[in-house]
């Protein structure tokens, strides 16, 4: 929101605040998702608490969108931790800084910038975060609602309007997230894939250039995939109809169909077309291919593509 300060006083430090996700998204999809999270941020009387939910599934399924639309929805400033296995305590509360005059300044992260302000807060992949980071933020997804920053000497206080969630990726490239912090994120809301007829919304959401053909090329394509089961999503065909258009623009390839199949093949691997032997292995079974149990609700691209 406009005109809001840049830093506030916080006990004995001046605080410097982040700045919010400024680029707005839309969510295509099941709108049920949508309400399932917002449900979770409505506050029913006076001591009642918001929930944190925890968004789940594949990578470019959508979850990072899901979350910012619904921020979007209540109005308020939303802010994105990136969160990766490097990630520490200071990264999600409070960063010293050292200034041009030598003195020590503190820089907020997106989280507790939000939690001042009174905004939503996605950690976004927070699975690959590791239990000390973890526990850095045990109080404030119970009903303390506060952080203390042992690097800045404060605690801070939660507004009351601040809500959070956060999303996690369904695949192995993630830490195992400890019973008593999966306990203060709930519930789970499930993300899988869309529908055709969503897919191809999404598609064009995306990649609004390009043709009618290349959009139901690359729908259909997704949905034979999903047909056996291989984890191919959205992203990778907003990836796809992307570097197929590149192609073409550039001369290298003439014929869009052409240029299609030579996208899927480079996006996806070798044989990525050939669903049969794909979801048998022969082509190994690489990050696409998923054997877990197949949901048919809402879509998702990361921050870059979807949203």
């Amino acid at each position: 929101m406009t005109g809001e300060p840049t830093s506030v006083r916080t006990g004995h430090i001046e605080l410097f605040l982040a700045e919010p996700v400024r680029r707005p998204v839309e969510w295509i999809g099941l709108e049920g998702l949508l309400d399932q999270v917002l449900a979770c941020w409505t506050v029913i009387t006076d001591d009642d608490l918001p929930l944190c939910p925890r968004l789940v599934g594949r990578p470019g399924m959508g979850k990072t969108t899901l979350a910012q639309a619904a921020g979007q929805q209540l109005g308020r400033d939303v802010y994105i931790v990136q969160c990766t296995m490097d990630t520490r305590p200071e990264d999600l509360l409070v960063t010293p800084v050292l200034a041009e005059s030598g003195r020590i300044t503190y820089q907020a992260s997106p989280l507790v910038t939000a939690m001042i302000r009174g905004g939503v807060a996605i950690l976004d992949e927070a699975n690959r975060m590791s239990e000390k980071s973890w526990a850095s933020l045990a109080p404030l997804l119970d009903n303390r609602r506060y952080v203390e920053s042992v690097v800045a000497g404060v605690r801070i206080e939660a507004d009351a309007e601040f809500r959070c969630c956060v999303t996690m990726n369904d695949d192995a490239s993630t830490y195992e997230v400890p019973e008593y912090v999966q306990s203060r994120l709930q519930p789970l809301i499930e993300v899988g894939a869309p529908d055709r007829d969503d897919t191809r919304r999404i598609l064009h959401y995306n990649v609004d250039f390009a043709p009618d053909d290349l959009l139901d090329l690359t729908s259909d394509f997704l949905a034979g995939a999903r047909r056996y089961r291989l984890g191919y999503t959205t992203r990778d065909g907003v990836n796809i109809m992307r570097y197929a258009l590149k192609l073409t623009a550039r001369g290298l390839v003439t014929e869009l169909n052409d240029a299609f199949d030579r996208a899927v093949e480079q996006v996806l691997g070798e044989g990525a077309a050939d669903f049969e032997a794909r979801a048998a292995g022969q082509f190994g079974l690489g990050a696409h291919v998923d054997f877990g149990e197949f949901f048919t609700q809402g879509g998702d691209l990361g921050d870059d593509e979807r949203d």
